[in-house]
């Protein structure tokens, strides 16, 4: 898989799914699908925009479902080849969509096939339309497929909607919007030792800082580590009131295991939401939710429940 910043060194004629794609959601896959399905010898490539298009507008730094690097390795594992991240700057967002197509889809990607969503909106000012990129992609001979937008029940999937759910910490409706449970992934750095000196020791994730996080509290988890998969643990986000934090930690706690791993990487699955962080009188009361918490996750990943 090829993460490319520039339009340079990157493989060409493409089948392109374009879009802002954060999530990779059930409606993203709808738009990445035919890509997958074109012709063998082109290069399957996912197009998108660095910033995304509201954080250059907002100037304020876009949380995101996805960031860059996880996206890659969704889309490797799908069967991408590369991912093209535009930049989306002033001479960007200067171009008419006509000048889009001809420069960018054209000229420089030589695309042979483009994928988009019902909802693409392209060109200075959000002038063009997703029928318009039809109109215009015809006349230099590429075909394109607009896919429909994907709906659960009478509600259309949407990264805006996915946000909430992790906000209100509903991680069953989550997982069926993005087709797979949330994670959040980082390197393990050395902490102030507290679950430790209480028995309970957690890995501390640095995570991306760009990366969404969900509502703040505790979680049962499943957690990915270099040395094996699939380990239950719970893990709490939030400031650690009980202890006078300052700062949003991510701290992972692995049940029944014991072992070393800092400076390793971790991926960290979300599948239930326990309760809401909360300020304890000492640290003899947070030891003993601590090991409440914990004997629910064991009751919660047994193997009739664990999915």
């Amino acid at each position: 898989m090829q993460l490319n910043s520039s339009l340079e060194n990157i493989l060409t004629p493409t089948a392109i799914a374009l879009g802002n794609f954060d999530g990779i959601h059930r409606g993203h896959l709808e738009v990445i699908r035919p890509v997958l399905d074109w012709d063998a010898d082109i290069s399957k490539t996912v197009v998108t925009f660095d910033p995304h298009p509201q954080q250059y507008f907002t100037g304020q730094q876009r949380q995101l479902i996805t960031t860059y690097q996880e996206r890659a390795a969704i889309l490797a594992e799908l069967g991408i080849q590369q991912i093209i991240l535009l930049p989306f700057d002033r001479e960007l967002v200067k171009l008419s969509p006509q000048e889009f197509v001809e420069r960018i889809l054209v000229d420089r990607l030589q695309a042979k096939f483009i994928s988009v969503g019902e909802d693409f909106r392209f060109g200075n000012q959000r002038a063009g339309t997703a029928t318009d990129l039809v109109t215009l992609a015809a006349a230099a001979g590429i075909p394109t497929r607009i896919a429909p937008l994907e709906t659960d029940g009478d509600r259309r999937i949407s990264s805006s909607r996915i946000r909430a759910t992790l906000l209100s910490a509903d991680l069953t409706l989550t997982k069926e919007l993005l087709g797979r449970h949330y994670s959040i992934g980082g390197m393990v750095v050395s902490g102030q030792q507290i679950g430790r000196s209480i028995g309970f020791p957690t890995a501390n994730l640095n995570y991306p800082p760009e990366k969404f996080l969900p509502r703040q509290g505790v979680y049962c988890v499943r957690v990915d580590t270099p040395a094996a998969t699939q380990l239950p643990g719970v893990m709490n986000i939030g400031k650690r009131p009980t202890v006078a934090g300052l700062n949003t930690t991510v701290e992972v706690h692995l049940l029944d295991w014991e072992g070393d791993l800092y400076d390793r990487p971790l991926t960290v699955y979300l599948h239930h939401f326990l309760r809401s962080e909360q300020k304890f009188t000492d640290l003899a009361a947070l030891t003993n939710q601590i090991q409440a918490d914990c004997h629910q996750a064991r009751v919660f990943f047994e193997p009739d429940n664990f999915s």
